[in-house]
């Protein structure tokens, strides 16, 4: 069943679209402080249709990620009162729980690691402002770990270029059934 090649040729439409940066941007600033798509999904299909403008794709991202950070720290600073209830509520609060006693075992790397890795960052700068995190060590950390995680993947994916994208065009069905077959098992043993 071809289910993934046409969402695939679909993205890889959108990615060359003229306002495909605003929407980039601004997915990375809500990412980052409260929707739940990483900016991931466009970065790599837009730095894929266009290699020449990676770079740019990847700065664009750190850049308003960071800002989105921000806003994170913010909210948690001066609103978290207003958004505990919902956040105890919601599927992220034993996230929070592990972001609070990472600050308190090693404060600027908990930031640096969020931001790289697939950790829901946005638990990570709201608990920041929470934790009143100094801003600057907190804003450095955001700067290096997302910067350092959109630089590979923008990096990754002009790398491959045309050649990469033919192929995953070719094999994107047989990508998305195991990765969904992946997803599946995994959930089995989780529950197991």
């Amino acid at each position: 069943m071809k289910i993934f090649s046409p969402l695939y040729a679909r993205a890889m439409a959108w990615s060359r679209h003229p306002r495909a940066p605003w929407f980039l941007g601004g997915l990375s600033f809500a990412e980052s402080s409260f929707f739940p798509i990483p900016p991931d999904v466009m970065l790599a299909p837009m730095s894929l249709a266009n290699p020449q403008r990676a770079w740019w794709f990847a700065l664009l991202t750190t850049i308003t990620s960071v800002a989105g950070g921000l806003f994170g720290y913010l909210i948690g600073y001066f609103a978290f009162d207003l958004i505990e209830g919902w956040l105890r509520a919601s599927s992220y609060w034993g996230a929070y729980e592990q972001a609070v006693a990472w600050f308190e075992a090693w404060g600027f790397w908990a930031i640096f690691v969020a931001g790289f890795s697939p950790i829901p960052y946005k638990v990570f700068t709201i608990a920041a402002g929470v934790a009143h995190m100094a801003l600057l060590p907190f804003t450095l950390a955001s700067l290096i770990g997302r910067g350092a995680r959109f630089f590979l993947v923008a990096g990754l994916m002009a790398w491959g270029g045309p050649r990469m994208e033919a192929v995953l065009h070719k094999y994107v069905d047989r990508l998305g059934w195991a990765t969904v077959a992946a997803v599946v098992i995994g959930v089995l043993i989780y529950r197991a």
